[in-house]
């Protein structure tokens, strides 16, 4: 059903062609995702050039599985020195490298229809309800003195505003006088998490609390 428009050999007539699907492709991601999620511009046009990018890696590489292994090593040696980025943001990267890739091999009409489709598809998920997060799920973070026990100190506390509510971690502070520990827990109003912040401030001598929506595992990348 699809075909590639590269031959035998490259011609400059197909390499056009695949420069323009790329860069389509590139700045239909992009702008989609400018719309979802906000990213800076230098990100933006990361995304719009990326597929351009492995699209004339991949036509050099043609097959050649030495010149293969030489590109993979030449991409090894940089180093990605930013901001940490979210999950979305490597999911369209992949997108983008892999939207190069098709169009590298010639196949300009796949890829054209393979971003309408997946960014329609990003749209969707991003702008409706569909899968958004439980809001009742929190990452709790409490520091409470070396004389209080953590492993039943707040049991009341969470008996009565949470479904449950589980250690994750136990870290000590300022030379062992204190302890962080840390909670992944599911409240069972979270009209009362503001009540129940309040009961273990009582509790824990008024020291810090952080409460964020963020699972354990995600704030510890």
């Amino acid at each position: 059903m699809f075909s590639s428009v590269i031959g035998s050999t490259l011609t400059i007539e197909s390499v056009m062609i695949c420069l323009a699907a790329s860069v389509i492709c590139g700045l239909i991601i992009s702008l989609v995702y400018k719309i979802c999620e906000h990213p800076s511009k230098s990100f933006s046009i990361t995304l719009a050039l990326l597929p351009a990018i492995v699209q004339m890696v991949i036509m050099m590489v043609n097959g050649n599985l030495g010149v293969g292994v030489a590109v993979a090593g030449s991409f090894s040696l940089v180093k990605f020195r930013s901001l940490p980025g979210k999950a979305s943001d490597i999911l369209v990267i992949f997108l983008s490298m892999a939207l190069g890739l098709c169009t590298g091999m010639g196949y300009v009409v796949f890829a054209l229809a393979l971003s309408i489709i997946l960014a329609a598809v990003l749209f969707i998920f991003a702008k409706t309800p569909i899968l958004d997060a439980d809001t009742s799920y929190r990452n709790l973070r409490i520091v409470i003195p070396e004389d209080l026990d953590y492993t039943e100190v707040f049991n009341d506390i969470f008996k009565k505003y949470t479904k449950k509510a589980d250690i994750q971690s136990v870290r000590t502070m300022n030379l062992g006088t204190m302890y962080q520990i840390t909670y992944d827990i599911e409240l069972r109003d979270i009209l009362k998490e503001k009540e129940m912040l309040d009961a273990i401030r009582v509790r824990n001598g008024n020291l810090a609390i952080i409460s964020s929506n963020t699972p354990t595992q995600e704030s510890e990348l």
